[in-house]
């Protein structure tokens, strides 16, 4: 199953709707500090409203104890990012990734991105916009990837 990483996000309702995806597809969700926001924030419990039990969350203090967690697990760094050189859809996904997504204001920091082994893009077809919201941003990479490795199986019964 891939995981979700949202390093340092910064506004407690993009990361709300971020771990109710997360908890809808059952895909781990890690935080990576220095967080913008309190994990006790209203606006952050209200935007994953009464999901967050569901959620499979893992809390790293900074960068380099997310790190050392990974190399223990493997598998691969996908960094998202509006300077990715490959399309999020040029990409073969596996079970082992590892999606990233940096802060709202600044993105993954160079030295995040310097430890991943491919720098995507969700192409944006007007040049005045600069880049999609965060939430929204994880939920295409996050079903991308989930299309491809054909998780539908897991989680959605039919009601007939």
């Amino acid at each position: 199953m891939p995981k979700v990483v949202l390093v340092n996000p910064q506004i407690p309702p993009n990361t709300g709707n971020i771990a109710r995806t997360c908890a809808a597809t059952h895909t781990p969700l890690h935080l990576v500090g220095p967080l913008g926001f309190d994990l006790s924030d209203r606006a952050l419990k209200r935007a994953g409203l009464d999901y967050w039990p569901q959620v499979n969350l893992t809390l790293h203090h900074d960068w380099s104890a997310f790190y050392h967690h990974y190399q223990s697990l493997g598998g691969r760094l996908l960094g998202f990012t509006t300077y990715g050189r490959l399309s999020y859809l040029e990409i073969t996904y596996r079970e082992d990734d590892w999606l990233l997504f940096g802060s709202e204001t600044s993105g993954l920091r160079p030295e995040v991105l310097q430890t991943c082994d491919h720098a995507l893009n969700i192409p944006i077809y007007r040049d005045v916009v600069r880049s999609l919201n965060l939430s929204a941003s994880a939920a295409v990479g996050l079903f991308e990837a989930l299309r491809q490795i054909n998780l539908s199986r897991l989680a959605f019964p039919t009601s007939d």
